[in-house]
């Protein structure tokens, strides 16, 4: 058989994610090849309705069929710049396609995009890197495993040393909630606001994690440690593809000493378990970081994220990676703020780190 003269090529286009429609095309098309939670229009809608930061991304057709689909949040701030990141506030992202012509073609676009729209920086957390563009693997590392069968086979696959802290944890006066309500989500900010500050970050408005857990109300939810004096522990979690991911976690100062994080953590692989999740996704950490270490202490093994990044010819790249140098005196400066006004100008200043 002949091929056809006019060989029907891929169109690129900018989606309309305020059309329902595109929105629900997308989603069927991201559901069908496996894509990941911060490829989902509804996590840029989210995004957008907490922060501001605009619902956008590229779509690949062919004949009328959606054969690709990169996903951006078009990210505004006075203090960071401008940048299209393949996702805001997500972990991964990046050109979802079954050929990687197409997801090259769709990272080209964003670039051709971001010149047209006077934006220095594109950045996809994961996916197709085009060529000529900045790459890395060494940086951020993720960390998941499949769940145990039962409560005591997932507290006998924790290493030693970590289940005799689960163990102590058990025996303190500690419990356990879970739920999405107002008591809810104003005990996860509270706890998570302190613990950011605590490190020297400004935490994010609390209008994105109410935004995320309406955008998602049969997979996500909160699971809280509560002290006799009150809730020392909290991490609000998503439930994508038989995975539980937690996201936004944290403990007060008293958590520590009460072992309440890993109380927290333990109990909600078991919660997760049954709702039917058969793996446990404990999200990215800074290579060699605290945190990082902390997961590997759990059992978990680092798997390397690979991320690109485009920056226009002669502008800087965003550079938001808190361990760099330049970021030390402000962290240290961040800390020493009394946590009421963290907590008042925090959100403005977190809205533009994507």
């Amino acid at each position: 058989m002949n091929a056809p003269l006019h060989p029907v090529s891929t169109q690129f286009t900018t989606a309309d994610l305020a059309d329902p429609g595109e929105r629900t095309r997308i989603e069927g098309f991201v559901r069908e090849l496996g894509g990941s939670l911060f490829q989902r229009p509804a996590w840029l809608a989210a995004v957008e309705a907490g922060t501001g930061q605009r619902a956008s991304g590229i779509v690949a057709e062919k004949l009328g069929a959606v054969i690709g689909w990169l996903p951006l949040s078009v990210v505004h701030s006075p203090l960071f710049g401008r940048a299209l990141i393949s996702s805001g506030f997500g972990v991964g992202g990046g050109a979802l396609a079954e050929e990687s012509s197409v997801a090259e073609g769709l990272c080209q676009s964003a670039q051709e995009l971001a010149q047209r729209s006077s934006i220095s920086t594109v950045e996809v957390r994961g996916g197709v890197i085009p060529s000529g563009w900045r790459s890395w693997s060494d940086r951020h590392a993720n960390f998941a495993a499949d769940l145990a069968q039962d409560d005591e086979a997932q507290l006998a696959w924790i290493p030693r040393k970590q289940r005799a802290e689960v163990r102590k944890s058990l025996q303190g006066n500690l419990t356990v909630t879970t739920g999405r309500d107002e008591a809810e989500r104003a005990a996860h900010y509270a706890i998570y606001a302190e613990s950011v500050h605590n490190l020297g970050t400004p935490v994010f408005p609390r209008a994105l994690f109410d935004a995320m857990l309406d955008a998602f109300p049969d997979s996500s939810d909160i699971l809280t440690v509560h002290s006799p004096q009150g809730p020392v522990a909290s991490v609000l979690s998503f439930y994508h593809r038989e995975t539980v991911m937690p996201y936004w976690g944290g403990g007060t100062f008293a958590a520590r000493a009460l072992r309440a994080n890993e109380r927290m953590y333990y109990e909600l692989m078991l919660h997760a378990r049954r709702r039917g999740m058969t793996r446990f996704d404990f999200g990215r950490s800074k290579t060699g970081s605290g945190p990082y270490n902390y997961k590997k202490n759990w059992g978990f093994e680092p798997e390397p994220l690979t991320y690109g990044l485009w920056s226009a010819p002669g502008m800087e790249a965003r550079d938001l990676d808190p361990t760099d140098a330049s970021y030390s005196a402000k962290i240290a400066l961040w800390k020493k703020l009394p946590l009421p006004l963290a907590n008042a100008i925090g959100p403005f200043i977190s809205r533009g780190l994507a």
